[in-house]
Parts: C-alpha cells; sequence; structure tokens
C-alpha cells in the first residue's frame, strides 16, 4: 500500500521551494530513479546530486517516461520548454528529499525502532522482524537501505496497516547522523558495536561515536553493548544516560545481560 500523498503547494512549504512553473497536482509517489517509473502521473522526480551520480542529467527520461513535476537544484534548460512540466527548485535535493520523508513519517504515531552500529545492523533487523512479526505488522528498511538515500526511501514505505517501524541507520562521515534521526524519529534505539569501518573520515573512534548517538537523542529506551569502551564513555559524557532508560549488555557483572563463555 502507498500511502505517501503531499500536494505541490505542501512540497513547497516542506521543502522550502521554489514553485518555478507548473500546476498544482497530488504526489503520491517520490522518484529518484528514472529506471523505475511505474505510476509517472503522479510521481515526483527528484534530482539527487551526488559524488557519482547527478539525476539532472535524467530529467529528460523522466519526462519521456511520462513524469511531469520535478524537483530540482539546478536549472534544465529542456523543462524550460515543456510547458506543462511543475518545476520546484531548491538548494538541496537531497535534503529536500529527506525533509519530504520526514514530514511522510511525522504523519504516523507508531513506535520505531532505530539501529545503527558499525557492523549487524541488517542481522538485527531482521532477527526483530522474525521474533515480532505475528505480533506486529511491521514496516522495515529493505534490505541494507541505511545511508542517506536508503532511509528517507525505507520510511517512505510506513502505512496506517504498520504499528511498528524497524529502520537501519548507517554514516561514513560527521554531520550525517542527525538528519537520518529526523527522518527516523525514532523511540527505541539500539547500538550494536563500534569497529572501523569508515575511520578515514572521524578524527577518531570516539567522534565517530559521538555522531553516531545523534540518532538516539529522542529516544525512550538504548539497547547497547558496554563492551565498547567508547561507546559507553561518549554515552555518559553526552548526558543521554540522564534522559533515555538504558539496558545494556556485555561481559561485565553490571550489565542488564551478562554475556560470557560457557
Amino acid at each position: 500500500m502507498n500511502a505517501l500523498s503531499f500536494s505541490i503547494e505542501d512540497l513547497v512549504y516542506i521543502c522550502q521551494a521554489t514553485l518555478r512553473q507548473g500546476k498544482t497536482t497530488q504526489v503520491t509517489r517520490l522518484v529518484i530513479d528514472s529506471r523505475h517509473i511505474t505510476d509517472p502521473a503522479s510521481s515526483v522526480f527528484i534530482a539527487i546530486v551526488g559524488d557519482k551520480h547527478n539525476g539532472h542529467r535524467f530529467i529528460q527520461e523522466a519526462y519521456e517516461k511520462g513524469v511531469r513535476a520535478f524537483l530540482l537544484s539546478e536549472e534544465s534548460e529542456y523543462l524550460d520548454t515543456q510547458h506543462d512540466a511543475t518545476v520546484l527548485t531548491v538548494t538541496d535535493t537531497l535534503l529536500s528529499f529527506q525533509k519530504i520523508a520526514a514530514a511522510h513519517r511525522a504523519k504516523y504515531n507508531l513506535p520505531v525502532v532505530a539501529i545503527s552500529g558499525s557492523n549487524g545492523k541488517t542481522i538485527i533487523k531482521e532477527w526483530l522482524n522474525q521474533l515480532l512479526s505475528s505480533d506486529f505488522n511491521i514496516v522495515k528498511s529493505p534490505g541494507s537501505y541505511n545511508s542517506q538515500v536508503g532511509v528517507p526511501i525505507s520510511v517512505c514505505n510506513i502505512g496506517p496497516e504498520h504499528n511498528l517501524g524497524i529502520f537501519e541507520a548507517g554514516i561514513s562521515l560527521p554531520d550525517e547522523m542527525a538528519k537520518l534521526e529526523s527522518v527516523i524519529q525514532p523511540q527505541i534505539g539500539i547500538f550494536s558495536n563500534i569497529g572501523p569501518a569508515h575511520d578515514e573520515n572521524f578524527i577518531n573512534t570516539g567522534q565517530k561515536v559521538a555522531e553516531k548517538l545523534n540518532l538516539f537523542v529522542n529516544c525512550q529506551d538504548l539497547i547497547y553493548c558496554s563492551d565498547h569502551y567508547d561507546i559507553g564513555e561518549k554515552l555518559y559524557a553526552s548526558g543521554l544516560n540522564r534522559k533515555i532508560n538504558l539496558f545494556s549488555w556485555g561481559s561485565g557483572p553490571d550489565n542488564k545481560i551478562v554475556v560470557g563463555k560457557y
């Protein structure tokens, strides 16, 4: 079931966009890949600019496949000549995509579990889904969709039939996690572990841990592995321990769950 629904006026407000041309229409699908257009009449093509790809290169293809609403951050001479096209412009299309997903998430008052850590995010998500699927109608990240693009794609799948969300979130650079937190809006957090992945983009492990903890700043409960010293240190240094219910597991005797070898 596709529950996403926004008017062009909604998108202008959410993204602080400029409506350059076009008319009012209702949008029920967000398209970021011109190869996967299934309902062009009710889609908006979001031209995301990445390190290796630029969605603006595929505007004509999306138009020729029937899309008539576009969210851009660059000029398009092609669309300037297509007078039936609705064109919204913003500074950052990826950030706008995330804002639209966050607005969709805010429509639904369901508990959401967010999972982060250097390893095991997808395994934990699928394990929880298997454990809880008999009691809940779960919406979850497909595959390993945990990036700046993958998280909003996942969250846009939330519908009125769901009563639990389980989403994973990964980062590779500083200042990324706060954006994903605003999209997922979790109440329960799981911090699995910390390892060397993406170390080259951070000053040290402590900075990376602090960045990942931004996913849990508005959670009610956080489950974490205390065997990773940097997680506990940054958790308490940040003050999150004073506002979140903590549930730890590890080899130490003070954990809620003590894990040992037998």
